[in-house]
């Protein structure tokens, strides 16, 4: 298969190291997790610590961030019949129809919603969900087989609703509920992703002063996460994005002034390239974005990526390895898991520069 259908990375990760709580109540700090530095040319890893980010980088470089704040999208809901199911919220944007996309998952007592097998969902068109406070969600249509389109009724407007009723969507491999601030990035200003943009979450305001002593920019961008399921590898679908019109110059005076451009997670990457033209020159943009980054079509924005460890079949590989090429990218997560690093939105992440 080419690299475009299949993402896969030849490595198994083992449970234990799913990062299971936030580092701070594993005893490191935000900003005390390990960080793996990988250089395309000469295929090098070395090993580090994030607070080491400020003295890896160089002076001129500009790091694009997310300041999408995460939202507490998981909400509990009943069938028709009674019986519980939990309810994601996949954006908090309806679509021009005025729809929303939704994820249902079964719950179970004390364990994190689970994806339904696909010939046990209860998902139909026309099916009501009775949610918290007197709302409902009711069911139109299919967009792919876990998510759908859903109209929402509720009392009060979203924001406030989900904030009195939501909590933080979590998955399986974390061992309890934490608060919705346990998934907010120092960056997050603008409330509306389902997921925490967690390339950022070891950032802290001291790293972020000594980053500026050190003559590294920061500009922010956009991108509201969807709901990601960590037991379904689709091709990622629409999400809502802006880059303002600041962040465009400047990435376009960094390039130009010969630094180089590190987005901060894949959303930024696709915020990026979906508001840079063929030859690479980053616009103001805003709006649905369906970029999908793949090594075939290559990056035209970006030089350099700081991302978590994705699972090895993720789709996320693709653009990955359209950053880094495949050769960096394999021996980066071999190493990974040979010196147990720690995967997932909680655990350690991966620095991937040309040079």
């Amino acid at each position: 298969m080419t690299a475009s259908t299949d993402p896969g990375i030849d490595v198994t990760v083992p449970p234990e190291l799913s990062a299971r709580a936030p580092a701070e109540a594993r005893g490191t700090a935000r900003d005390g997790v390990r960080m793996l530095v990988g250089r395309r040319r000469g295929a090098t890893v070395e090993h580090r610590r994030f607070t080491d980010l400020p003295t890896v980088l160089r002076p001129g470089d500009v790091l694009v961030v997310n300041n999408s704040a995460t939202l507490p999208a998981a909400l509990p809901g009943r069938l028709p019949d009674g019986g519980p199911v939990a309810l994601h919220l996949s954006s908090a944007r309806p679509d021009r129809r005025g729809a929303f996309l939704v994820e249902l998952r079964r719950t179970a007592p004390g364990a994190a919603a689970a994806s339904y097998p696909p010939d046990e969902s209860p998902a139909r068109p026309g099916l009501r969900v009775a949610l918290p406070g007197g709302a409902a969600a009711e069911l139109v249509e299919a967009f792919t087989p876990r998510l759908w389109h859903a109209r929402l009724d509720l009392p009060e407007p979203l924001s406030g609703y989900l904030g009195r009723h939501g909590k933080a969507i979590r998955y399986g491999y974390v061992d309890r509920d934490w608060p919705i601030e346990a998934y907010q990035t120092v960056f997050a200003t603008v409330p509306g992703s389902s997921e925490m943009p967690s390339a950022a979450r070891p950032f802290t305001a001291e790293v972020v002063a000594r980053l500026a002593g050190r003559g590294v920019l920061v500009a922010p961008i956009t991108l509201h996460t969807g709901v990601a399921s960590p037991e379904a590898h689709e091709a990622p679908y629409a999400e809502w994005f802006r880059v303002p019109a600041a962040t465009a110059r400047l990435v376009g005076h960094v390039r130009a002034g010969g630094g180089r451009v590190i987005a901060v997670g894949t959303t930024a990457v696709r915020a990026l390239e979906s508001a840079a033209g063929p030859d690479g020159t980053v616009r103001e943009a805003q709006g649905w974005t369906e970029v999908v980054v793949t090594p075939e079509r290559g990056v035209r924005a970006v030089d350099g990526l700081l991302t978590g460890w994705h699972e090895p079949r993720a789709s996320h590989l693709l653009m990955l390895a359209a950053v880094a090429g495949r050769p960096l990218l394999e021996r980066c997560y071999a190493a990974a898991v040979r010196e147990r690093y720690l995967w997932h939105e909680f655990g350690d992440v991966n620095l991937l520069l040309p040079e």
